[in-house]
């Protein structure tokens, strides 16, 4: 079985690389259990898959600089964008496969930190539509 460590993950919303403000990636993907349990069942609960449904967490490091993180997050609230992670910076494949699709930027926080520390955002985006995932 294959390891890996994430060395160089690789990251867009709304087509801008923000590879390079990214510190923590995590794309999930999930589906609604639906209890169809009946009197049939024989006393064990029976379960369907519903609506599916994903999100996208990230951990930037802060950038307040003209036409940087904060600027092009910001521009982003409240908006339905693109999005692609993959775990290593390189083109899609069957060894490195790309999670597409369109996320709400629902929050953006531009400030959080404690004295001393470096300047952080923890954001999650739910998706919007199915999520792909593409390897060419």
């Amino acid at each position: 079985m294959a390891k890996m460590v994430l060395l160089a993950s690789f990251v867009t919303l709304n087509a801008s690389d923000l590879s390079s403000y990214c510190s923590s990636i995590e794309a999930t993907a999930e589906v609604d259990e639906q209890d169809v349990t009946t009197f049939g069942s024989g006393g064990w609960k029976e379960v369907l898959g519903g609506l599916k449904s994903g999100s996208i967490k990230l951990k930037f490091k802060q950038d307040f600089a003209a036409a940087a993180l904060d600027a092009i997050m910001w521009a982003l609230l409240g908006t339905v964008v693109t999005f692609e992670v993959r775990a290593v910076n390189s083109a899609r494949s069957t060894s490195n496969p790309g999670y597409t699709g369109n996320c709400l930027i629902k929050k953006w926080v531009p400030i959080s930190g404690d004295v001393g520390s470096a300047a952080e955002v923890d954001v999650e985006f739910p998706t919007s539509g199915a999520m792909a995932r593409q390897t060419a």
